[in-house]
This record gives structure tokens, C-alpha cells and sequence, in this order.
């Protein structure tokens, strides 16, 4: 016979605790994987569909980082008071990881009424939470997965999940993606995908091609973009579309990039001295604070001179932590590193990070260059983002030209600098210098602006 002490707590309740997440007072990860393997073995008979999810919240870190841990923890636990509320008799919610929770719904047995049901716990997660005195908004992605077959385990369903939101993040924020097997067959490719970077970066294999951008007034090469190539000998070509965000989900980015920049100033350093070299910064290095560090230690091991460095970031990279990515700019501003904004107009940043970082360029992304001819709300919002750049001493660059036409209607309405096809795509690094001899098609007219518009463009 057992016996306790007086205050002893009971095994229930010892069992109880341990299938608690104590922060929420909903189940843990184990009370999940329990209540899955019980349905299971009901149904072992009879194994009637069910559905099970994982709820991740969309720009969560964010809030820890602005607010604080307690701001987040107060989150939490109005995302777990919400996700308790939707559930029927039949169902259960649990948290299984920081910002990650998972629900059972034993009565949903098609794809349609599972996707309907996620959707809502989106739309409920979705409006404001009070932290103290102020609000915040989340998102979130969901990952579901349809238990059909008595030879799914618990594991084997999560799993089934954390694939499916895995592609639910991949295409955007407050998402619902139910679990595939051609989706399985996608995720296995990418990590075939990882292990070959990891062993091409570790070696080496990835290199710098370089783009050139024009001074659109005299169309000469004043700098170049570094853009990432590479190819497996048994994959062959992989689009830095498919490579990059693939290193930065698998935490590869940091490797990959430092090799990209260290081949990139060392084949830069030969160029003439007037030449800047641009360098992208991936969202997941923003939030690094050693990232500024890192960058000047690779420019001092090459002999490069940081004030012909530029550094782009994108405004999506921005908003991951706007705290951490000022210091980097701070950083890099103090050793001389010049900080454009990437892909303006296409992110999720407001107009005010331009009035509380410092950018010396920006860049306009080619979904506003392409159709410049023919859509006037195009036009508009390039005149828009030109007067901006002349407004806040910024130097303005079009990305994305293709065409005489297209440049020409940007050098008209002031725009200082361009890249595209139309001056050249991107080479090998013993082929760059070729490209500034190169000579490029310029058409002033009578209509050219002035060439005090605006001060020098490489500054």
C-alpha cells in the first residue's frame, strides 16, 4: 500500500499537472498526443475520419520584443481563452509550443468543413488584444491534417500538420492549408534542396553574379547588385527564388550570405574605386545584432572599403523587429555603409519607417517599373515615390527595366538610377568589368530634365 504525506499531492493530480501547459491552463503537448491515441483506438474498428490542426500566430516574436515577455504571456493566454471558447463538447484546444497551439475535432470528417472551421479560429484570432493600455493584432496560419487510416499514429498526424502550415507560412500570413500527400512528396524535395546548400555552402559552391545599375542620365555603370547563384552537379541550376527562402527557414542564411559577401568584396576590391557594390541583408539577419559586426569583419578580412558598400534590406525585413534592425542600420551607418530600401511598395510597412530610419536610397520594385506605359495608377504611385525620395534626400533607383521606352519615362520624371535587362543581366564576376565599357543606348530628348535635379547618385 502506498502512502502520502499530509499536503502530498495526490497522482491524479501530479498527472493532471503534467498534461498542463501552466501558463494557459489548457493541455500540453502530451495531453494532445493522449487524447489523438485514445480517438485512434476507439475507432480501430471503425476508423471514421477526424481532424486535427496546429495554430501558429503570425508576428509573435514582434510582441515579445516591443512589449515585453509579460505582454506576450498576456497574448497567450487571450489566444488560449478565444481558441476555448470555439470549441464544441466534442472538441479540445491544447498549447504545444511557444506560440503554437493544436485542436482535435472528432466530429469533422471532410477537408471542406475542417478548412471552414480553421478559417474561423483565423478570424477569431484576428481581432485586437489588450496589453495594458494599448492593442495588438495577429494573424495566424493553421496546418490541418484528416485521419483516415488506422495505421496513423498521434506523431504521425502532428506531423502531417506541421507540414501542411509549413506551406500556410511559406504562402502568407493567416492561411489554411490541409495536409497532402503531394505536399509530402514537396517537403521531402526541399529538404533534399537543404542538404544539398548545406554542403554547397560549406564548400563554397554558392558565388556572386553581378548586375549592373545605371546613372539613367548618362546610363553609366555606376555600382553593381551581388545576386546569389548556384548549381548542384545532381540538381542542377536552383533558382535563388527556390534556394533563398529555403536557407533562410533552415537557418542556412547566415553561412550563405557571409560566403556571398566575402566572394563579393573580394572580386568588387578590383573593380575601380568609383564602382559601389550592393549587398541584400535577408529578413532573418535584421533581427541578429551581431549582424553589423559580422559584415565588417568579413569587409576587413577582404581590404574592401565600407563607404563603397551598400546594404539592401526589404521593408517585410523591417517590420520582423524594428528594434533590432535599427541598430544594425546604426551600425552600419557608423562605419560608413550606405542602407537601401529594397522592393518599396510591396511590403507591409507604412510610410512612417521612412521618416524613422535613415535611408540613403531607395528602390523602386518592378511591378510599378513594368507597366509604367500603360497604367497610370502605376505612374502615379512612381511620381509619388520620386517625390518622396527628393523630398527626404534619398537617391531613387527603378528596378526591373526592360525596355528604351520604360527608361526613358523614369529619367523624365526623375528618377536617378536603374537595373533591369535593358543594361545588363546579371554575370560572373570576371565578366562585371566588361559590362562598364559596355556601351548603352541613351535618348535624352528635349524633354531631359536638368542635370542639377539632384545631387550626385552615388551618394
Amino acid at each position: 500500500m502506498m502512502h502520502f504525506s499530509p499536503g502530498a499531492a495526490s497522482p491524479s493530480t501530479v498527472q493532471e499537472l503534467a498534461f498542463t501547459d501552466p501558463l494557459t491552463g489548457l493541455g500540453n503537448g502530451r495531453r494532445f498526443v493522449d487524447k489523438i491515441e485514445r480517438l485512434i483506438a476507439e475507432r480501430s474498428d471503425d476508423p471514421a475520419p477526424f481532424a486535427v490542426g496546429v495554430v501558429d500566430l503570425d508576428g509573435f516574436k514582434p510582441i515579445n520584443d516591443l512589449f515585453g515577455r509579460g505582454a506576450g504571456d498576456d497574448i497567450l493566454t487571450q489566444v488560449a481563452m478565444r481558441l476555448r471558447a470555439a470549441m464544441d463538447e466534442a472538441s479540445t484546444v491544447t498549447r504545444i509550443g511557444a506560440d503554437e497551439f493544436a485542436f482535435l475535432f472528432p466530429m469533422v470528417f471532410g477537408a471542406e468543413s475542417l478548412v471552414k472551421r480553421a478559417r474561423m479560429l483565423i478570424e477569431i484570432l484576428s481581432a485586437p488584444y489588450d496589453i495594458g493600455d494599448r492593442t495588438a493584432r495577429l494573424s495566424a496560419s493553421v496546418g490541418c491534417a484528416l485521419f483516415y487510416f488506422g495505421d496513423d499514429t498521434a506523431e504521425k498526424l502532428i506531423d502531417k500538420c506541421e507540414t501542411a502550415l509549413y506551406q500556410a507560412k511559406r504562402s502568407g500570413r493567416g492561411r489554411v492549408v490541409v495536409y497532402t500527400q503531394e505536399m509530402e512528396e514537396a517537403a521531402k524535395h526541399v529538404t533534399r534542396i537543404e542538404q544539398a546548400l548545406r554542403r554547397a555552402v560549406a564548400a563554397g559552391e554558392v558565388a556572386p553574379h553581378f548586375q549592373p545599375i545605371v546613372d539613367l542620365k548618362t546610363r553609366k555603370v555606376v555600382g553593381f547588385e551581388a545576386l546569389a547563384r548556384w548549381t548542384d552537379p545532381d540538381l542542377g541550376t536552383i533558382s535563388p527564388g527556390v534556394f533563398i527562402p529555403i536557407a533562410e527557414e533552415r537557418g542556412i542564411i547566415g553561412p550563405l550570405s557571409q560566403l556571398l559577401l566575402q566572394k563579393a568584396t573580394t572580386a568588387a576590391g578590383t573593380w575601380p574605386s568609383d564602382l559601389f557594390l550592393s549587398f541584400n541583408l535577408s529578413p532573418s539577419q535584421l533581427v541578429d545584432h551581431n549582424t553589423g559586426l559580422q559584415l565588417l569583419s568579413i569587409l576587413d578580412r577582404t581590404g574592401f572599403d565600407p563607404r563603397r558598400l551598400e546594404i539592401e534590406i526589404t521593408e517585410t525585413g523591417l517590420m520582423n523587429d524594428p528594434v533590432s534592425a535599427r541598430k544594425i542600420m546604426d551600425d552600419l551607418h557608423a562605419a560608413g555603409i550606405r542602407v537601401a530600401l529594397d522592393d518599396f511598395g510591396t511590403g507591409q510597412s507604412s510610410l512612417g519607417r521612412l521618416r524613422e530610419f535613415h535611408f540613403d536610397k531607395l528602390k523602386i520594385d518592378r511591378a510599378f517599373v513594368s507597366p509604367i506605359h500603360d497604367d497610370r495608377a502605376s505612374e502615379h504611385i512612381v511620381r509619388a515615390i520620386l517625390s518622396l525620395c527628393d523630398g527626404l534626400g534619398m537617391v531613387s533607383v527603378a528596378e526591373g527595366v526592360e525596355t528604351e521606352a520604360q527608361a526613358r519615362r523614369l529619367m523624365l520624371l526623375g528618377c536617378d538610377g536603374g537595373q533591369g535587362y535593358l543594361f545588363g543581366r546579371p554575370v560572373q564576376a570576371q565578366d562585371a568589368l566588361a559590362a562598364i565599357d559596355k556601351p548603352k543606348r541613351i535618348d535624352l530628348g528635349p524633354m531631359a530634365p536638368s542635370n542639377d535635379a539632384k545631387g550626385d547618385f552615388t551618394t
